[in-house]
C-alpha cells in the first residue's frame, strides 16, 4: 500500500515523491515546470458547484466533505486515483488552497488511507 500525504502545490515534495494534483482548476500563477506534478486529475476535484459553495469556510468543511464523498462515490475519477496511489510506493495530493485543514486533498487522503 502506498504512503499517501498531502501539500500545496508550492511547497517542494521530497526526492521520488508521485505528486497528484487534485484540483479541477489549475493553481493561480504557477507554471507546469514549478508545480512539477506527475499526474493532473482535475476531474476528482470537487465540482464547480460545490466548490464555490464551500469557499474555504471552514464551518462549512463537514458538510462539504460529505457532499464531496458523495460526489465522487462511482466516479472514474476516483477510480483513477486509486489506481495512480496504489502504482507508487510514496504520492503525495497537491491542492492549491491557503488553508492546510480543511480542503479536498484532506477528504481524498481520508478515503484512500480507509483502503
Amino acid at each position: 500500500m502506498a504512503r499517501i500525504t498531502i501539500r500545496r502545490v508550492y511547497e517542494p515534495s521530497p526526492e521520488g515523491v508521485f505528486r497528484i494534483l487534485v484540483d479541477r482548476l489549475w493553481p493561480r500563477g504557477l507554471s507546469k515546470e514549478a508545480a512539477a506534478v506527475d499526474l493532473w486529475l482535475k476531474e476528482v476535484g470537487p465540482s464547480t458547484g460545490l466548490r464555490k459553495w464551500f469557499g474555504h469556510t471552514p464551518e462549512r468543511f463537514e458538510e462539504f466533505a460529505a457532499k464531496y464523498r458523495a460526489e465522487l462515490e462511482g466516479s472514474e475519477a476516483y477510480a483513477e486515483l486509486e489506481r495512480a496511489v496504489a502504482d507508487h510506493s510514496t504520492a503525495e495530493l497537491v491542492y492549491s488552497a491557503h488553508d492546510t485543514e480543511h480542503n479536498q486533498a484532506v477528504v481524498l487522503a481520508g478515503l484512500l488511507g480507509d483502503l
